[in-house]
Formats: structure tokens, C-alpha cells, sequence
């Protein structure tokens, strides 16, 4: 592999494992040894065993396409990224400001709306946001927390520092895949373990069991059920699996009741029982025909009148939705500000509203150069990546954007960093990455170590979504001094 290693090139991106052509970073040293000294056909076994572990385990993916859905086995890249621990505690630290006044700002506005009197949050950017939910005025959550489970997207410029580029509040993915990783990683790679103290992660479906029980702090042994809309939804792998690691029950809508007392049951052989707490992974317009879409089958008849009721919890809470809208994303760090008397620890990627008249005009001039997006779209759609695009579907863009201003934000096209990446034409070659770490808030907050590394497995590539070719990779919380 020395070889492979020897012609490898970050250019002129900041890279997460080598701090030069030739040298790895300090924290890195150690695996970068570990990787150059496997022999070539010894590392080409490592990932066809990798390759097979996925396959056999059935870790998949579903791919939505004209064709009808595909199921995929998991792209899984199996060299490791490293994140030095004294920099993941400060992230660690930010995910959880950012993470509290996401939280005081949704109680804000379905209650007092403070933040909008006060003229720091626009009403009408709340308003008119997707996510939006007039049904849900009033409400206050266990704890004050709609936002139970958050995977919020981190990505590191060419200077080196990590921005948030958006939060996912409504129903975040891909935890499942973050754990399947580090197993995967450790039986390909066994000996690396024996050298390193990495940070673990598999008792992340114990964080979660107890955050879920928490938002029935009336309840000493509450039923807890996972929601899923079912086998055809893309990430019903992860659902049946984050069920059966944590101790939920996983239910259909179907196998739901909401009785004359408002309560909620399941069905079973033997009767009807109470659930207490609900981790739903269907959205808000599916999740109850009675108030949101009539047409929906996904979702119980009556459980928004049970939640609002104080008889069932649900994670996250309806509503969440507006502030994972990306226009609203641009005031998290007004937020911060407002609601916690703090300057924000973790900085957004700047971002222009098209909305505002200046805003509008310089992206319009600069179309090109920037990413636009959609407010409420994600998966990588709906968007556009200038630099990547041709002439045709930027004069295109500019229609779209034209005719619904409001709904769009640009941001610069940052130089994503780079990581090593197993590559077929190159051996090893530098893609673009990103990292998902998970956020749980319930009584207590809690952050994975590390969390879900994705990277753009075609070369020149940003797009890390798994639903556009994207692929992943472990990620390694290591403290430097033992490197």
C-alpha cells in the first residue's frame, strides 16, 4: 500500500488525515502507519470482506427513482476518518447551545413568540415556513424539547473550520448506518483497535431508549413503539434495526388505535395496550388523517388529539419541522444570542436570504458561483451547486428562483475538506466529506462521538447524499496524546 499512499493528493483541500502531501496529522499518525505498512492484497481483502459483511448483515439503502425504488447495499469506504478529541469536545459543546435554542426558539413561537415581537426572527418567515404548524399552539412538550433527535450536518472548509451547514429536526437519518460502520470497521480492521482508545458509540440505543422514556417522567416503565411507515420507506432498514437495538416495539399505523379517552393503543393477540411514547419516523402530513392530510394510510387517526392531550409522547414533537427550514437556519445564531446570552461556538456557512431585495440581486449576479437551496427540500434536491452546473441549468435555476424568491438561500461553494477514500482507478484518492453527528434531547442532552462521515465517492464531487451516489465512512473520536 506504501505506494498507493505515495501518490496520493489532497491538493489545495484541507484534509482530515494528512496534514501534507507526506505527513499525517499528529492525531492521525498512528492509523496512517497502520494503513501504509497493509500489504496491497491484504487491504484489497479488507474490503471485500467489508463489502461482504454489509451484503450478509443486509445493511441496505433505497434508492427513489423513475424505475420504481432500488434497494442498494450500503456504501461503506472502510478507511476510517479521525477527529482529534479535544476538538470534538469543543463541537460537542456547540451542537448542545445550538441544540437548546433550537428548542426554546419552537416552544417560542407555538407560545409567547417572543422572538418575533421582538423583531429578531421575521413573523412571517415563520409563518409562511413549510414546517409550520398552527395545530400545535399552545403545546409544550415534555422538558420543553420538540426536537428529541437531531442530526445535524457539520462540514470543515479549507482553513479547517467546522461549520454547521443545516440541522435535521423533522426525522433524521442514518444512525444506524453510523453504528453499522464501527462494527463493520472492527472486524475488518481488529488490530487498529488494540492501538487506539476510540471513542465508542454502540451505546447509542441506550441514550436513546432513555431519552425516549424521559418524556414520560410520569411513567415508570413507559411503552415505547417506534412509528414506520413501512418496508418501502428508504430507511425502514434503520428503523427495524434502531427497534430492535434499543427495545421499541415497531408498529405500523395500522397497528394503531386512539381510543374515546384519547389515549393510544396497539393491537395485539391479546387485546388493546396503552403506548406511551411514540418515536415517529413519518412525517407531520402523514402522521394523523384527522388534522393533516386526509389521504394519508401511514399514520392514527386522532393522535395529534392524544399528544395534544397530554396522553401519549411523541418524538419529535409535531411542529419541529420549522426550524429545520433553511431560510430559518440563517437566524440560529441570533437565536442563540437571544434566548441563551451567548455568541454561538459552532459558526453557520454564510448565507444569503432571497428573500431580502440586495440578497436577491448578488445571487442573481453570482448564480454561478454559489449553492442555492430550497427551504424545506433535503437528500440533495431541489438545489443548485454553481460551479457544477452547466450554462443551460443555471439560466434555468434562475427562472425557478425568480418566480419564488422567499423560499431560497445561497451560500458560498466551500472548499470541503478532503479524506482518504478507496478508489478503484486510484487506489486511494482524496473525495469530499461531511459528518451527521446525532443529538439527543430529552431530560438530559447527549452527543455521539463523532457520528455519520459521508463522502462524495465520484471525484470533483460535494453531493455525500447516499440517495445520489454518496457513500460513508467510520468516523474516530481519538485523543491526540495517545496518537
Amino acid at each position: 500500500m506504501k505506494q498507493a499512499w505515495n501518490n496520493y493528493d489532497p491538493g489545495d483541500f484541507y484534509d482530515e488525515l494528512m496534514y501534507a502531501k507526506h505527513q499525517p496529522h499528529p492525531f492521525s499518525y498512528k492509523l496512517m502507519q497502520y494503513l501504509q505498512a497493509m500489504k496491497k492484497d491484504i487491504f484489497a481483502r479488507r474490503i471485500r470482506e467489508s463489502e461482504l459483511e454489509m451484503r450478509e448483515r443486509g445493511i441496505t439503502f433505497t434508492v427513489y427513482s423513475d424505475a420504481g425504488n432500488i434497494d442498494r447495499a450500503w456504501p461503506f469506504d472502510i478507511i476510517p476518518r479521525v477527529i482529534p478529541k479535544a476538538e470534538w469536545e469543543r463541537t460537542e459543546k456547540g451542537l448542545k447551545q445550538r441544540m437548546s435554542a433550537l428548542n426554546k426558539f419552537i416552544q417560542d413561537i407555538y407560545n409567547d413568540g417572543n422572538i418575533m415581537k421582538d423583531g429578531i426572527v421575521p413573523e412571517e418567515v415563520v409563518l409562511q415556513s413549510k414546517g409550520y404548524r398552527a395545530v400545535c399552539k399552545g403545546m409544550t412538550p415534555a422538558h420543553g424539547v420538540w426536537a428529541n433527535i437531531c442530526g445535524s450536518d457539520l462540514v470543515r472548509d479549507d482553513r479547517g473550520i467546522m461549520y454547521v451547514l443545516e440541522d435535521n429536526l423533522r426525522v433524521p437519518s442514518g444512525v444506524a448506518y453510523m453504528l453499522e460502520n464501527r462494527k463493520t470497521t472492527k472486524r475488518v480492521l481488529p488490530e487498529i483497535f488494540q492501538l487506539l482508545n476510540i471513542s465508542p458509540v454502540s451505546d447509542y440505543p441506550a441514550h436513546l431508549a432513555s431519552m425516549l422514556a424521559s418524556l414520560r417522567p410520569d411513567l415508570d416503565d413507559p411503552t415505547i413503539a417506534l412509528l414506520t411507515a413501512g418496508t418501502h420507506n428508504s430507511a425502514y432498514y434503520e428503523h427495524a434495526y434502531l427497534a430492535q437495538q434499543a427495545g421499541l416495539i415497531l408498529l405500523e399505523g395500522p397497528d394503531l388505535i386512539v381510543g374515546k379517552d384519547d389515549y393510544v393503543y396497539m393491537k395485539t393477540i391479546h387485546g388493546l395496550k396503552k403506548v406511551d411514547v411514540i418515536y415517529r419516523r413519518i412525517d407531520d402530513d402523514f402522521i394523523d388523517p384527522e388534522v393533516f392530510r386526509e389521504d394519508s394510510l401511514l399514520g392514527v387517526p386522532g393522535i395529534m388529539r392524544s399528544w395534544k392531550a397530554g396522553k401519549v409522547a411523541i418524538a419529535n414533537a409535531p411542529g419541529c419541522g420549522v426550524a429545520d427550514d433553511k431560510v430559518l437556519y440563517a437566524y440560529v445564531p441570533d437565536m442563540i444570542r437571544y434566548y441563551l446570552n451567548e455568541e454561538p461556538l459552532l459558526p453557520n456557512v454564510p448565507t444569503m436570504l432571497c428573500r431580502n431585495e440586495e440578497d436577491l440581486a448578488y445571487v442573481l449576479e453570482h448564480l454561478a458561483e454559489l449553492v442555492v437551496k430550497p427551504a424545506n427540500e433535503s437528500g440533495g434536491y431541489g438545489m443548485l451547486v454553481g460551479p457544477h452546473a452547466s450554462a443551460e441549468q443555471v439560466e434555468a435555476f434562475r427562472e425557478v428562483l425568480l418566480a419564488n424568491p422567499d423560499n431560497y438561500i445561497a451560500q458560498p461553494t466551500l472548499k470541503l475538506s478532503v479524506s482518504p477514500t478507496c478508489c478503484e482507478e486510484q487506489g486511494v484518492a482524496a473525495r469530499h466529506v461531511d459528518l451527521r453527528p446525532f443529538i439527543l434531547s430529552g431530560h438530559d442532552t447527549y452527543v455521539t462521538p463523532g457520528g455519520l462521515t459521508r463522502v462524495a465517492l465520484v471525484k470533483g464531487s460535494l453531493v455525500v447524499n447516499s440517495s445520489q451516489g454518496g457513500g460513508s465512512k467510520d468516523t474516530w473520536i481519538v485523543d491526540e496524546g495517545e496518537m
